[in-house]
Formats: C-alpha cells, sequence, structure tokens
C-alpha cells in the first residue's frame, strides 16, 4: 500500500493532485466512498502518463453538482443514465466521476445500470486492466482492489476481457481495445483474441450508440499520436463505423509533426501545455466546414471544442504582450511565459513565422536557461547562504533573473546582491578549560596508592643498598633471606617490640645446582616496596611464608610480606631497622621453615664469619600480623650517620647457590636498657 501511495504523489501532475484532492475533500463532506479507477489507474501501475482521472462514488454524483463546482471543477458534459459528469479543474486536469453500478444488456450496446457496490462495479468493466481501483478514503488511501487480478495481465503487457461475452454486450469495447493496443503496444491473449474475431464477424459493431461514437473520436484528440491511431482504427474497419468523413486523409500530418517538436522543446523550459485542442485543429484541419460541424455535435464534452475556437485569440494576446515594453527584458520576457496560458504559448510558437518572435523563442530555450548555471555556490557557501537558510529559492530566482539581465558583472556586485539573505555570523565558540584532576585511588587498607608508592620507594631503595653491601663483604652474590618470629602480648605490645637483632648467615655453596632457584619472585621488578599498613588492635597468628624461586639475575631477596612490613629505620639509629614478624603464639627466632616453601632450608649452617655476618636492629610494629626480616649489612654511610646512597647490585654471571638459614634457638636480643632502645648482641669473633 504505501508503494501506491508514493505513485499517486510521483505520477499525477500538480494540477490532477489538486483535483484528486479537491474530489476527495467533496466525498467525505457528504460521507461517501470514492475510489480512482478506470485507466488512471492502470496508467499509474504501467508506468505511463496519466491523461485523465476516472472517480467512481458509492452514490448519484449529480446530486452534488454545485458542491463540485464550489470546489473549483467545470462541468463539461454529463451522461444521466449513468449517472456520470465530465468536469474540468483548471485548464489542463480531466476528470470523470460516476457512479458505482452495474450493467445489464437486454440487446447489444443498449445497459442497464443498477447502483451497487465497488467490487461489483469492478467486475463489469471492460477489460482486466481495468478493473483497479486505489481507495482514496481515511483510514485506507491508496490501498489497491483488484478482484479480477489485472495486475498480473498488466505485467505480462496482455489485454484480457474481464466476461466472455464483453464484445457482444457492449461492441464499443472492440473500438476501444484497438485504440489501447496502438497505445501501449500490447497483444490480447489468445480467448480475447478468439472472441474480437467471433463479435466482428458478427457485424455487432453496427449497434453502438451516437454517444459512444462521439466518446471514441474525442479520445483520439488526447492520445499522444493521434494519427497513428487513426491508421489502426481504419485498418480494423472502425472509423467507418465512427465517421464517415473523418480519416486519415483529413490530417494535416506534417503541421502534427512539428507540433509535437515545438510540443517537446516547452517541456523541456518547463512549461506543460496539454496539447489535445492544437492537435484537434490539426486532426480536422482538412475537413469541410459541414463534417467538422456534424463531428463536432456528436462529442459529449464540449470544452475540447471550445479551447480549440480559442487559441487563436489567446496567441495574439500573448503576442501583444511579447513585444510590449512590458517584455523587454529576458527575465520579463521569461516570467511572461510561464505566466500565460501554456496551451495559447504552444499554438503562438507553432504559429508564429516573424524573426523577432522565433529569436526571442529561441533564447528562451537556449541562452536564458544558461543563467541558470552561473549562481555561484561557492560565493554562497563562503556568505553562510544555504539551502536551509530562509529565502534560498526565492534568491535563486532572483540570481537567475540578474544573470539573464547581465546585471551581475562582477563578484562584488553579487555579494552585494546577496548580502540581506546572508544570515548573521554564529557566534565563537565557548572554550571550558577544566583543570587535570588526579584520581586518588584506595586500596583495600584504606591508604591511597599514591602514598604507599612513596614509601615503598624510600624503603625499597634502603634495603637494595643493604642488600648489596652485605653481598659484597660476603663475596657471594645469592641473596640472603630469614625469618623472625614477633608475637602480640594480651596487653597489645607486640614480642618483636621487646626482641633485638637477628644474626644470620649465608654461605657460598656450589655443590647443588638447584641453589639457583632465589626468592627473585618476592621482590618487585621496580625494586619498590609498600609501606606497612597500621597496626591491628586483635593479635592474628602468623602464617608460614613461601620462599620463591629466584629469576635469572638475582637481586637482594625479599618476600611478599617483607616487602610490604620494611620500613626504614628512625633517624637516631645508626643502623638499618628492618621489620620483624612471626606467629603471635611462638617466640622470636624460633618459627619453622615452611612447608610450602619453593626451597627448603635442609643445608647445615656455614661458618660463621666476621666478613658474612651482619647484625640487624630490628624495629616491630604493633600489628599482629606476620611479618618478615630480610638481613642485609648495613653500608658505611649509614653506620656513620649519614644518608644511604643508592649502591648498585651487579648481575650474578652464575646460579646462586641454595640459602641456608639458621634460627636461632634463643632470643637474640637482649632486653632493653633503662633508655628503651634494645642493645645489640656482642658479635663473636671469626676464627680467621
Amino acid at each position: 500500500m504505501p508503494d501506491y501511495i508514493q505513485l499517486l504523489e510521483s505520477k499525477l501532475s500538480p494540477h490532477q493532485r489538486q483535483a484528486l484532492n479537491a474530489m476527495t475533500d467533496v466525498a467525505r463532506a457528504r460521507n461517501i466512498t470514492v475510489f480512482l479507477t478506470g485507466g488512471a489507474v492502470r496508467d499509474i501501475v504501467s508506468g505511463a502518463s496519466v491523461r485523465d482521472l476516472d472517480i467512481t462514488v458509492q452514490g448519484n454524483p449529480l446530486k452534488f453538482k454545485k458542491d463540485l463546482e464550489k470546489a473549483g471543477f467545470t462541468i463539461t458534459g454529463e451522461h444521466e443514465p449513468s449517472h456520470t459528469l465530465y468536469l474540468r479543474f483548471g485548464h489542463q486536469a480531466r476528470v470523470e466521476i460516476s457512479a458505482a453500478r452495474t450493467e445489464t444488456f437486454p440487446k447489444p450496446a443498449r445497459p442497464e445500470y443498477r447502483p451497487a457496490a465497488i467490487l461489483d462495479d469492478l467486475r463489469r468493466r471492460d477489460f482486466t486492466a481495468n478493473a483497479m481501483a486505489l481507495s482514496l478514503n481515511e483510514g485506507s488511501w491508496g490501498l489497491m482492489l483488484d478482484p479480477l487480478n489485472g495486475m498480473a495481465d498488466i505485467s505480462a503487457r496482455q489485454l484480457r476481457l474481464a466476461g466472455n461475452y464483453g464484445f457482444l454486450e457492449d461492441p464499443i469495447r472492440m473500438v476501444r481495445a484497438t485504440r489501447l493496443l496502438s497505445r501501449t503496444g500490447w497483444e490480447m491473449d489468445e480467448r480475447t483474441r478468439t472472441r474480437y474475431q467471433n463479435a466482428k464477424a458478427e457485424g455487432v459493431i453496427s449497434a453502438i450508440t451516437a454517444v459512444q461514437r462521439g466518446y471514441e473520436l474525442e479520445e483520439i484528440a488526447y492520445e499522444e499520436e493521434p494519427l497513428h491511431v487513426i491508421k489502426a482504427l481504419e485498418s480494423e474497419g472502425w472509423m467507418e463505423h465512427l465517421s464517415t468523413s473523418w480519416n486519415s486523409h483529413s490530417v494535416d500530418a506534417q503541421g502534427l509533426e512539428r507540433l509535437h517538436e515545438r510540443l517537446v522543446q516547452l517541456l523541456m523550459a518547463g512549461l506543460r501545455p496539454d496539447p489535445s485542442a492544437a492537435q484537434f485543429r490539426l486532426l480536422t484541419a482538412k475537413l469541410s466546414s459541414s463534417h467538422l460541424g456534424s463531428l463536432k455535435r456528436l462529442f459529449v464534452r464540449t470544452d475540447l471544442i471550445h479551447e480549440a475556437e480559442a487559441l487563436d485569440g489567446n496567441a495574439k494576446k500573448i503576442l501583444q504582450q511579447i513585444t510590449s515594453k512590458d517584455a523587454a527584458k529576458p527575465s520579463q520576457l521569461w516570467k511572461l511565459l510561464h505566466s500565460a496560458k501554456q496551451e495559447a504559448v504552444l499554438w503562438l510558437f507553432f504559429t508564429a513565422k516573424g524573426a523577432a518572435i522565433q529569436s526571442k523563442f529561441e533564447n528562451f530555450f537556449t541562452k536564458w536557461p544558461e543563467a541558470r548555471q552561473k549562481i555561484p555556490n561557492a560565493i554562497l557557501q563562503d556568505m553562510r547562504i544555504l539551502p536551509n537558510v530562509e529565502g534560498y529559492a526565492e534568491l535563486l530566482d532572483k540570481l537567475t533573473f540578474a544573470f539573464m539581465d547581465n546585471e551581475l558583472p562582477n563578484e562584488e556586485a553579487i555579494r552585494k546582491f546577496a548580502e540581506p539573505y546572508s544570515p548573521p555570523a554564529p557566534p565563537p565558540p565557548v572554550i571550558v578549560r577544566r583543570s587535570r584532576s588526579v584520581k586518588r585511588v584506595v586500596d583495600a587498607k584504606g591508604k591511597g596508592k599514591k602514598a604507599s608508592r612513596k614509601a615503598a620507594a624510600a624503603a625499597s631503595g634502603e634495603i637494595a643498598m643493604v642488600a648489596a653491601g652485605e653481598a659484597v663483604a660476603s663475596d657471594s652474590t645469592a641473596p640472603v633471606e630469614t625469618t623472625a618470629a614477633a608475637g602480640k602480648s594480651p596487653t597489645g605490645k607486640t614480642a618483636a617490640a621487646k626482641a633485638g637483632a637477628v644474626k644470620t648467615t649465608a654461605a657460598k655453596s656450589a655443590a647443588k645446582p638447584e641453589a639457583s632457584k632465589t626468592a627473585a619472585k618476592s621482590v618487585p621488578a621496580s625494586g619498590k616496596v609498600a609501606a606497612p599498613a597500621a597496626a591491628a588492635k586483635k593479635p592474628v597468628a602468623a602464617k608460614p611464608e613461601k620462599t620463591v624461586g629466584a629469576a635469572k639475575h638475582p637481586q637482594p631477596a625479599v618476600t611478599k610480606a617483607a616487602a610490604k612490613s620494611v620500613k626504614p629505620a628512625a633517624k637516631a639509629s645508626a643502623k638499618p631497622a628492618v621489620k620483624a614478624a612471626a606467629s603471635a603464639h611462638k617466640p622470636a627466632g624460633s618459627v619453622k621453615p615452611s612447608s610450602n616453601a619453593s626451597a627448603k632450608i635442609a643445608r647445615p649452617p656455614a661458618k660463621k664469619s666476621a666478613k658474612t655476618s651482619a647484625t640487624v636492629k630490628v624495629v616491630a610494629r604493633t600489628s599482629g600480623k606476620p611479618a618478615h626480616k630480610t638481613i642485609a649489612k648495613p653500608s658505611p654511610q649509614k653506620a656513620a650517620g649519614k644518608p644511604a646512597t643508592k649502591t648498585t647490585v651487579k648481575k650474578a654471571t652464575k646460579p646462586a647457590p641454595k640459602l641456608a638459614v639458621k634460627t636461632a634457638a634463643k632470643p637474640l636480643l637482649k632486653k632493653p636498657t633503662s633508655t628503651g632502645r634494645p642493645k645489640p648482641a656482642a658479635k663473636k669473633k671469626s676464627g680467621k
């Protein structure tokens, strides 16, 4: 259904659309259903030009003549038995409105009419291609009605009778079939051709009425190629029954051909004249006045005759206007030809013989249309005059007329002419600059990651220097890892706060190849160690930590727990402080190696030496969580009270030996002195 709505909008001319809207308004005001039927639907579906509009209403249109006249229609004829009106809307739109009915034929060409529904009206028609309707009613606009499958016959380009006895009941249908076939180039289907030949042989054509003869003769003048239709009717023998005087010999063939050439030029220039009246003048050019008079009396509609007779007078009026001062400029003549009656312009263009008139028409067709191509679209865009600007179409017309009259010689004149249509410049864009905000991501323990990273960086740098010093002293590249335990007393003080320094030893062993597995994974690649979290209120039992295997390039081994718990010592202490962590229910130094550790402590401890051992002061936190300490030798700067500098640790070229860690059987830290600081245990002298 939407496709047919689009066809209604695109196939009809502007005058035909206006006529259709006016007709539907009258029908709706009277609460009458209205349909577009007949040849109009056939031409819309087949893609041909719509010559006239056939309207069918479920009612008697003779009863609302006055309503149609008020709506802008002009009544040009009527047929009372069939309740049919012939109308004109404006100068070009021809409309035929009839009541929905059924027909019965007691005698050939003598129908009896009865009111009926729209589907019965479609079934009684002549051919299936004409038995279709498009609804023009509100709620069903564009709905197609095709009870006899005429759409298939249009697609097959064939003409098929709607009833088996169509030619015998109404013989004028044979004339109509010949006219349609000569116009469209279709063919009859096999059964229709057989019935056509049988009806022609029986001679039923002689039963046609005078009204039918006049209607078919008038239809010849509305054909696009009327001479071709006349010859086709002559070949079938139908012109003798329609008119004894009118035939192809009474036609001005050369004038008709020249008229079609002029018509094409006007169509290309944008004019849409109806050539029917001019064609009728040429089709009957060689008829005598008496024969022409008798022919005109047969016509059911009188508008064609009146328009044909008024062509000369209307063309003379336009000629006077063209040669007056009001049409001195090309733009004025252009407007005059477009506003005048276009049928008269066609006849003037066809009959005018003066060189001046022909020169003006030549400029109208060739030179003046080029002014439209001179419109400077780049300048208009530079002046912000776009198609969405109000008055854009009006400006284009004015520019076209100005170029026709050569009034815009340069760009400056064009800009001055188009300046009133230029919209104001848009305001400059407002740039809002927003300050770059730093997102503070808080970890699960409640501290910001930015602060944690700073503390971890300071701690990791100090641990790296201490580990590097011990590695140089012991002449070994293997990292040393020890664990210490720190418990929390019921009063809330941790056992690590009372503990002293833990002494561990690490010896170089090249006997076992699996010693290359160290705890390199326990320290991040960047060397940063996170700051310890806040102390918990309740004691929590520490879980044994895993010892992670070493990487290819050994670094000072620090477990994950130790990396989080190590913090630089206070400034008052001369030695580095490392946080020790252990289980709360075990004494310091009594933590057994974890069974899950990747590197188990299975070797006997190496000999203690002054060069390989180091004493580290342990500062315990009040946290109940397990923490680990890393034993490393303090740098000389730290021992002297100076800030430690970053020390580079040499990469190992050989696999690091397996660690040997000895846990202390006794607490390594003495009781704190009166000053509150624990004294470190005395170093054992080496035998070397």
